[in-house]
């Protein structure tokens, strides 16, 4: 009897809890179906309802992009034949004393005949199709990249198919990444591989062989002695593993092509991702330099920082039915001082003269087409390094709506512009100093991050 009245007082005890929590919850759940009725109630009713002011649509918007291979987009085409002075040799890296294959990595966020572009110029200027790994960084996009649900006007677009043909790989980020991010996922799949070294290129990049010579470091294509831009790398990290210098880099034009010692990365933590985009390169490079890290330089090709594509990618693999030419994804919007039809013309044909006239008469067919490529890839050079700034290539495709995973081409850019803007702060407060001067300007050391007052006014 004792223990059967012990558990009608601990029943009781639990109810009179669960009323005395309803009471004082009582108010509050009143509240909540008050705000619930209203909604309802104004949502049903038009005349209440706030309307959002929009932002007016751009005055101009590019052109479609077109498809900058068209050879390779019919269904089962192979691609063209690499030229053979630029074909590499199978097994050469063990030729410069490397046991693996060093991976080319090249990431991919948006702007496919970009991306395209870069793959093409390094395959046809020598380096091996399966050793370039195409890295897609377009987080739940590249899902339906793989199963083909976006399209050409998609900036998050990548053609699966198309590169599996050209003989590279493709690996995905799990989630989207910044700039800084992507490149410790870099450092990631070189533990994961078991890659000491690497190389990385940017993917706004026309990628040229040395096919006309230069002194001291290549004989001209057709010497039994010339070297591709790839068999320069390799000969590169072979030079640079003998050397007793702590080195930590290897730039061929900047960093638009790289050579990576993945130890050098591993002692400094990587790159900073409270910096995610401008100003990343300036705090990891002067980390580098204040841990005793060596940054090289070094010469492999011609590596071209473009922000327009040829017109016919098939002119790197030098078909002479192709006058090289190439066009913005994302030109300037007309105006009183654009060129006229007829002008644009004349301009064009001054422009295919000067190439040509580059080329000198006495040379073969296919050094002349060589000098043609050359004069065209300096001229796009030119062309980004011009008024307008260096990235309005991202803003080249503005379609995908309804695709899965579409993400507004404005957003990407104005959401790009805030991180970079709060990366360039995080800079100046870890440092406290406005620029990448750091060791030299600031007179900062490794142990000063997030410890210095500001120095400037």
């Amino acid at each position: 009897m004792a223990l059967r009245g012990r558990r009608y007082i601990f029943l009781a005890t639990a109810i009179a809890a669960v009323i005395v929590l309803f009471l004082t919850r009582e108010p509050a759940l009143t509240k909540a179906r008050h705000l619930i009725s209203t909604a309802t109630t104004s949502s049903s009713s038009s005349s209440t309802r706030k309307t959002p002011t929009y932002l007016p649509e751009p005055d101009w918007k590019p052109p479609p992009i077109r498809e900058p291979f068209p050879q390779i987009k019919v269904a089962g085409a192979s691609p063209p034949k690499v030229p053979a002075w630029n074909r590499p040799k199978s097994g050469i890296h063990k030729k410069y004393g490397i046991e693996y294959a060093p991976p080319l990595l090249i990431g991919f966020t948006r702007a496919w005949p970009v991306l395209l572009q870069a793959i093409v110029s390094y395959i046809t200027a020598g380096w091996p199709p399966d050793q370039i790994w195409v890295v897609e960084n377009t987080g739940g996009a590249a899902r339906a990249n793989a199963e083909g649900k976006l399209t050409l006007q998609n900036p998050l677009y990548v053609d699966h198919d198309v590169l599996r043909r050209l003989g590279v790989r493709i690996v995905s980020t799990p989630v989207l990444m910044t700039f800084s991010q992507l490149q410790n996922y870099f450092t990631h799949l070189a533990h994961e591989n078991k890659w000491p070294y690497y190389f990385w290129s940017h993917m706004d990049v026309l990628a040229l062989s040395y096919e006309d010579g230069l002194e001291g470091v290549t004989p001209p294509a057709g010497d039994e002695a010339y070297r591709s831009v790839y068999e320069l790398c390799l000969a590169e990290l072979e030079r640079r593993r003998k050397e007793p210098v702590r080195w930590s880099n290897v730039f061929f034009a900047y960093d638009h092509l790289s050579l990576v010692n993945r130890e050098a990365y591993d002692d400094i933590g990587g790159w900073d991702v409270y910096i995610p985009y401008y100003m990343n390169d300036c705090d990891m490079h002067s980390r580098l330099m204040m841990r005793n890290w060596t940054l090289l330089d070094g010469r492999a090709g011609i590596i071209t920082d473009v922000s327009t594509v040829l017109d016919d990618l098939g002119a790197l693999y030098r078909d002479p039915s192709i006058e090289p030419s190439f066009t913005d994804p994302n030109p300037p919007p007309p105006s009183k001082s654009s060129l006229s039809p007829k002008k644009a013309r004349d301009e064009k044909k001054k422009a295919k003269e000067t190439t040509a006239g580059s080329a000198a008469p006495e040379l073969k067919p296919e050094a002349a087409y060589f000098q043609k490529l050359k004069a065209v890839a300096d001229r796009m050079f030119h062309y980004k390094h011009g008024d307008r700034g260096r990235n309005t290539w991202q803003l080249g495709q503005q379609g995908g709506q309804g695709e899965p995973f579409y993400y507004p081409s404005r957003g990407i850019a104005e959401g790009m512009e805030l991180l970079t803007e709060a990366g360039r702060e995080a800079f100046r407060r870890k440092w406290g100093h406005p620029d990448c001067n750091l060791i030299e300007g600031g007179g900062r050391k490794y142990d000063d991050q997030w410890r210095v007052a500001k120095d400037w006014k």
